[in-house]
């Protein structure tokens, strides 16, 4: 029996030792043990157990709990009548958070902290369970805008002004506490911190990221983390740059070249195009004379077409250039962004200029029509121009012949064809004469038909014999006129009957005196009728 009650008091003795440490005010870590309706029971391995109020715990935090995790808790009350250790995980956490406070405090260094809504003056934080606050001026190194898009977010900050408990462990009653931070100023530290290592190691032809923060007419300006640097826009491409938004946007990240270099006075000059090579430096490597190449129609003008052959090189397709014909606009031939076959005519590689051809990849239209027409061959076509001495025709290859005023008609006098053509007049003839390779082409209309005076005129009118006339024109020579409709006749001065007056447009009558073939010519008279009837 005694041995019995020696060894009770022996572990009754163990027990109460292992237990000396245990007072309020401590914060030391228990297992969970369960959850009841009271608060979560924790064995913090004193005889009775711990409680933690269950308002301390989320719902999902009470639906995650499981026996035997490890908790830090808060040694508020030990009551020994009533068998009741009474806890606090929310202080722990706190007294925790504040201790970290204070040391971060000292040493200057930042913490992170969770924004949980927002203020008219600033924005509201967590750490810890500790609420702190954030003024807008000291939200941003520049002046925040929207305060809703910090709700919800973590950021590091630095203590601004801090106000802990005054007893930490003891009775937290009328609390007092102040805890203001400033992100405004862990981001001027961290840009600082960057700026130094930047310009340690920034030189001239350095690759570098950098987030662009403002597109203008005349460029991009880019933070480089720490520093600003500038790319004009005629860095931007080897090309032609229409605006600096083509290639970039406001937020993204992209990578430059430092061009050049004044840390000192935190000016960085950056340069875009220059990660490539200049296309000019080889280009008569690339390109030759009379080489066909594809590009992409840049812009139209009055004068031609841009087409660009690749990134940086782009050449000029003049209008004489367009087409073998007189050529329409250029937006006839292309769009812009269009892409079209052209051949290299010339490079000038010192004022970076490039002349191209459209026409010359098609065939010449005096090679379509050499190939095409022969001598004698009836063609159609349109009445380009009308001159003194003729009209030219255009054919459909594009060509323009021709058809002197000689060759009009067998025989009627023409003093001008506009007196029987108009621009655009669709009209049939008959080709001369071809030289394709001195770009000439005769045409004749009256070749359409057999030669009257070989055959028919001479048959019909016989000298000496009277025909009906009509009086077209008179002149100094005498009065031309239509005889039947068939041929014109000419009746000197010294045949008209001088007792008649005759005026443009009358009805005569004349008398063959003469049939020449070979001139063409047939003399008429008005006096020898009255002769001849005697």
């Amino acid at each position: 029996m005694q041995n019995q009650l020696s060894e009770k008091q022996e572990l009754e003795s163990l027990y109460e030792g292992s237990l000396s440490h245990i007072e309020r005010g401590e914060i030391i870590k228990g297992k969970i043990m369960g959850v009841r309706n009271d608060g979560v029971i924790v064995d913090v391995g004193y005889k009775f157990e711990g409680i933690i109020p269950l308002n301390e715990f989320s719902e999902e935090e009470l639906e995650n709990i499981k026996e035997a995790d490890e908790i830090e808790v808060f040694i508020e009350k030990i009551d020994d009548a009533q068998g009741i250790i009474s806890l606090s995980r929310d202080r722990a956490l706190k007294i925790k958070g504040w201790e970290i406070l204070m040391d971060a405090y000292e040493k200057a260094l930042p913490v992170e902290v969770k924004i949980t809504g927002k203020t008219k003056g600033g924005v509201l934080t967590s750490f810890y369970g500790i609420n702190g606050f954030i003024p807008a001026s000291l939200l941003e190194i520049r002046k925040p805008k929207n305060l809703d898009e910090y709700v919800g977010k973590t950021f590091k900050v630095k203590i601004e002004k801090i106000e802990p408990p005054k007893n930490l462990y003891g009775q937290w009653r009328n609390l007092k506490t102040s805890l203001i931070f400033s992100r405004k100023a862990y981001l001027q530290e961290e840009k600082e911190k960057m700026k130094k290592e930047i310009s340690e190691k920034i030189k001239e032809g350095l690759k570098i990221k950098g987030t662009v923060k403002n597109i203008t007419n005349y460029g991009v300006f880019v933070d480089l983390g720490g520093f600003d640097g500038f790319l004009h826009i005629s860095d931007i491409s080897w090309g032609k740059v229409r605006h600096p938004s083509q290639f970039f946007e406001i937020g993204s990240e992209y990578e430059f070249i430092v061009l050049k270099a004044d840390t000192e006075n935190e000016r960085i000059t950056l340069g875009y195009k220059q990660k490539k090579a200049d296309p000019w430096e080889n280009i008569d490597k690339k390109y030759h004379p009379g080489m066909k190449v594809r590009g992409k129609v840049t812009r139209v003008e009055d004068f031609g077409l841009f087409v660009e052959l690749e990134e940086g090189v782009e050449g000029l397709v003049h209008v004489s250039e367009l087409d073998w014909i007189a050529p329409k606009h250029p937006t006839y031939y292309a769009e812009v962004d269009e892409w079209i076959n052209v051949k290299v005519l010339d490079i000038d590689k010192e004022n970076r200029k490039i002349s191209l051809s459209f026409k010359q990849l098609k065939p010449k239209p005096w090679e379509i029509v050499a190939k095409k027409y022969k001598v004698g061959d009836r063609i159609s076509g349109k009445v380009k121009t009308i001159t003194d001495f003729g009209i030219f025709v255009r054919l459909p290859e594009g060509v323009d012949g021709l058809i002197h005023i000689s060759d009009i008609s067998w025989t009627k006098h023409i003093d001008h064809p506009s007196q029987i053509f108009k621009k655009g007049q669709k009209v049939d003839a008959v080709i001369l004469s071809l030289e394709p390779e001195k770009e000439k082409l005769s045409l004749g209309i009256k070749q359409l038909s057999e030669d009257p005076w070989i055959k028919e005129i001479p048959e019909k009118f016989k000298i000496g014999e009277i025909y009906n006339a009509k009086v077209i024109k008179k002149t100094e020579h005498g009065l031309f006129v239509d005889i039947e409709g068939i041929v014109e006749g000419l009746v000197y001065n010294s045949e008209i009957d001088k007792n008649r007056t005759v005026k443009e447009g009358d009805e005569i009558k004349v008398i063959v005196v003469k049939v020449d073939k070979e001139k063409r010519k047939i003399g008429l008279s008005m006096k020898k009728i009255d002769e001849n009837e005697e």
